[in-house]
């Protein structure tokens, strides 16, 4: 047990990435002590709260191969994160010098295969894919792939990377895992270890049924916690279906449901104003959310109403990457494999990187980083 416990210790100095390390084994023994336990989680915690780490992607790749034209398809542009995306995508384009087309799925089941034929209409030398499902889409992409067209994504996978079994080149995305892990030791943390969890996710997509199922595992661990329910709302009917399940799980749970974690800040969004109608104290609720970092989530983080912190996702950085990936496909190079660094913002850190912007913008010189690669002033 002390040699594990080591480990742990050494692991979790070491990187943010050590958070998968409290996570017990397969026969891990006797658990953590809640006094090991937080302290772990307080060290994984404040490495992910640190600024924004030095560039450490790409710095070498192919010019820039100019006049092309994109399609974007967008799972849901009311999606913060997928709407920070695609600015960043657009943001890029215009330096790389790339026309782009965006078609908006609006969430909506039916119109996700429309969107995919109207993009393939329009004979895009290139496809980005903003949110979805890849293998859920896979009937849509082949075609795609059939016409040498070149496909990346945003969150359409459970991990970060190419898709096996797709053609999608690569999944840009922070490790859904890790995001997930530090988000739950985030709420175990502020908790003091005594968390009453529940968990809003969207089993509809891989990406966030892996994150609620990571946070679940992490909260079980914690001998002094509480998981009281897995939600599954589906985001798309987010504004119709929460503040209706959040009166449903305060009546259920009442002072012991302190904790709300979430795939996505969304959720909060119509969560949080059915809990100061209810007359609920800011501090008696804490609000994690494992992604992606949206305007409402940063206001509500500066102002201290309810949500307590949220592991962003560099958004526009995110679509300057997809507009990178893409530009070395069309150069006949691979992907870079990439995966940025997680980050926890919180009321003491959310007025950097960005965060005056109301959004996690890493100050690392990115954008010059980029435009240095492919050769544009």
């Amino acid at each position: 047990m002390k040699g594990f416990l080591l480990a742990l210790a050494c692991a979790c100095v070491l990187s943010a990435a050590a958070a998968q390390d409290l996570l017990p084994g397969p026969a891990p023994g006797a658990p953590l002590a809640a006094t090991d336990f937080l302290a772990l989680a307080r060290r994984v915690v404040d490495a992910a709260s640190r600024p924004a780490a030095p560039w450490n992607g790409p710095r070498k790749g192919p010019p820039a191969q100019s006049g092309k034209h994109i399609a974007v398809v967008a799972e849901d542009l009311r999606n913060g994160g997928i709407l920070g995306v695609v600015d960043g995508v657009l943001e890029a384009a215009k330096v790389i010098g790339w026309r782009v087309r965006i078609f908006d799925s609006a969430g909506a089941a039916d119109l996700r295969l429309k969107m995919l034929a109207n993009a393939l209409a329009s004979h895009p030398d290139g496809l980005i894919l903003a949110g979805g499902d890849a293998r859920a889409l896979l009937p849509a992409l082949r075609p795609f792939a059939e016409n040498n067209i070149p496909i990346v994504g945003w969150h359409v996978a459970a991990r970060a990377g190419p898709v096996p079994g797709t053609p999608v080149a690569m999944n840009v995305s922070t490790d859904p895992l890790e995001v997930a892990r530090v988000t739950a030791l985030a709420a175990i943390v502020q908790s003091g270890g005594h968390a009453g969890v529940v968990i809003f996710t969207d089993s509809n997509f891989r990406i966030a049924q892996g994150k609620a199922d990571e946070m679940a595992a992490v909260v079980r661990a914690c001998s002094g916690c509480t998981l009281l329910e897995v939600r599954d709302v589906a985001i798309s009917r987010s504004r119709e279906l929460v503040p209706g399940t959040t009166r449903a799980l305060l009546a259920r749970y009442g002072p012991r449901w302190n904790c709300a974690l979430a795939i996505n800040d969304i959720y909060f969004d119509y969560a949080a104003p059915v809990l100061t109608q209810a007359g609920m104290p800011n501090a008696a609720m804490i609000m994690l959310s494992a992604g992606d970092g949206s305007e409402s989530a940063f206001l509500r983080i500066r102002t201290g109403t309810f949500q307590t912190g949220t592991v962003a996702e560099p958004l526009n950085l995110h679509g300057w990457q997809l507009v990178d990936e893409m530009n070395r496909l069309f150069a006949g190079v691979g992907v870079t494999g990439y995966v940025t660094p997680v980050h926890l913002v919180t009321a003491d850190n959310v007025a950097a990187d960005g965060g005056d912007r109301l959004l996690y913008d890493p100050d690392n010189g990115y954008r010059d980083i980029y435009r240095q690669i492919w050769q544009r002033p």
